[in-house]
């Protein structure tokens, strides 16, 4: 096993910033034309030449942290990685098993090149068994952490510093996941996803939602992802207790519901300068915002966006 650098001690827990990558997916397949079936990014690790497309991509947000001097969290291309996932495509878990510690050790080198004056974290990304946008699979805890438990294992062996689990739909995958995070001892980003209203897909609201999982067995930390700010700023502006525990926000360039986007045939990229305007007001609102990237519709422009509104200009200090 590889020894992680960072589990017991993550940066983004103190006071430092850290910049992350943007919407993975909609990149390789908008912007540079590539096939993902089932939205799948890990099935570019299957080729010399899919690995080069992942490396180009994660090379490019490596050196936006280095120019804005501060660190970065790797988040592994695995998002779609899980078993049932695999299934759909052909792969048997020893296949999937592969495919996650390649990724892993693909992000260990990325480190090695790039990691000068500030960290560089590595993080296996888990995503929902389901439907990123809707609660189609609602999982009861036990069923969730059964589930997840072989990727979340793999990662452990493969030496990350963090699991990172994005797009959370309802409460019951989410306390699986973390259960079985705090079973392996590896720290655990788990980042809900919200509709144009704020609340989760399923209705429950964000600050219940964390309550209810806090209750049961708290993550690390919680993140916000695959939403515009403005759907979820009136929400975590309340200034209450619960709003502490948000230390990331991966959100979309897009305004538009999930809904929308799921039968949109163009990419809406958003504003990138307005992005990072966006990031600035919500680092004042939220007092422990320190992981900031982007999500669905989001490229190098909109991470650089925040960089310059959060970072140079001081208003992140």
């Amino acid at each position: 096993m590889t020894k992680a650098k960072y589990r017991g001690r993550l940066p983004q827990m103190g006071e430092t910033r850290m910049l992350t990558d943007g919407g993975l997916e909609t990149t390789l397949i908008f912007h540079e034309g590539l096939d993902l079936p089932h939205f799948a990014a890990f099935d570019l690790m299957r080729t010399a030449e899919g690995r080069a497309h992942l490396e180009a991509y994660y090379t490019r947000y490596a050196r936006i942290a280095n120019e804005s001097d501060t660190g970065f969290i790797l988040d592994s291309p695995t998002w779609r990685a899980s078993q049932d996932w695999g299934n759909l495509m052909g792969y048997d878990a020893e296949t999937m098993a592969g495919f996650n510690s390649a990724a892993i050790e693909m992000l260990w080198s990325l480190r090695e090149r790039f990691e000068t004056k500030h960290p560089f974290v590595i993080s296996g990304n888990i995503g929902p068994r389901g439907d990123g946008y809707s609660p189609d699979t609602l999982m009861t805890p036990d069923d969730a952490e059964a589930y997840h438990t072989a990727q979340i294992v793999t990662f452990e062996k493969a030496g990350v510093d963090m699991l990172s689990a994005i797009t959370m739909t309802h409460t019951g995958e989410a306390i699986g996941i973390s259960r079985a995070a705090a079973v392996r001892g590896v720290p655990l980003a788990l980042s809900f996803t919200v509709e144009t209203d704020g609340h989760l897909p399923t209705g429950q609201s964000i600050s219940d939602a964390i309550r209810e999982v806090d209750a049961d067995t708290p993550p690390t930390y919680y993140m916000i992802n695959c939403a515009h700010p403005d759907h979820f700023r009136g929400v975590v502006s309340s200034g209450e207790s619960w709003t502490d525990r948000i230390r990331g926000v991966r959100a979309n360039a897009s305004r538009m519901s999930h809904a929308e986007l799921d039968a949109a045939e163009v990419l809406d990229d958003g504003n990138p300068v307005e992005f990072g305007r966006d990031h600035a007001e919500l680092s004042i609102i939220l007092p422990n915002l320190r992981v900031l990237g982007g999500c669905c519709g989001t490229d190098h422009r909109h991470v650089s966006s925040i960089a310059k509104a959060c970072l140079t200009d001081g208003i992140v200090a």
